[in-house]
């Protein structure tokens, strides 16, 4: 088990103002990976229930920007969060019911930010979605 973060320090060190409804939208992050903005909305109004959805939105557009949370957005999808920053991993979506989960690089520590042919950018991420069905919504095997 991780130790839950300390999410005011956190937010000092990416030079960004500690309110209130930041650290609860960290904190709905962290403890619901790949949720919606909805779904953050509702946990983060289970502790700060006068939050306007306008300082969720401004909160997680600027943890974002500050690289504090990655947002995500499957094709078909709303985008989704994440608190898992800082390495390159990247997501299988259910087809079905639309689960996402993190899935390791294959092969060792970010080997798809070598592309084929780089046309000039210096690459610094990679996105790769694997789609297919959870074990849920997979039909039996006989």
């Amino acid at each position: 088990m991780h130790p839950t973060p300390d999410y005011p320090q956190l937010l000092r060190g990416a030079d960004l103002r500690v309110t209130r409804p930041r650290v609860a939208v960290l904190g709905a992050v962290h403890a619901h990976p790949h949720a919606d903005t909805e779904s953050i909305i509702g946990a983060v109004r289970a502790d700060l229930p006068e939050v306007s959805h306008q300082a969720v939105y401004d909160s997680l557009r600027t943890l974002a920007a500050a690289g504090l949370v990655r947002r995500i957005q499957p094709a078909g999808s709303v985008a989704r969060y994440e608190a898992r920053i800082g390495d390159n991993h990247h997501h299988l979506v259910c087809r079905s019911c639309g689960t996402v989960v993190d899935v390791d690089c294959a092969v060792g520590e970010a080997p798809c930010l070598t592309a084929s042919d780089d046309h000039g950018f210096t690459i610094d991420e990679a996105e790769v979605v694997f789609w297919g069905l959870c074990p849920a919504c997979s039909p039996t095997r006989s």
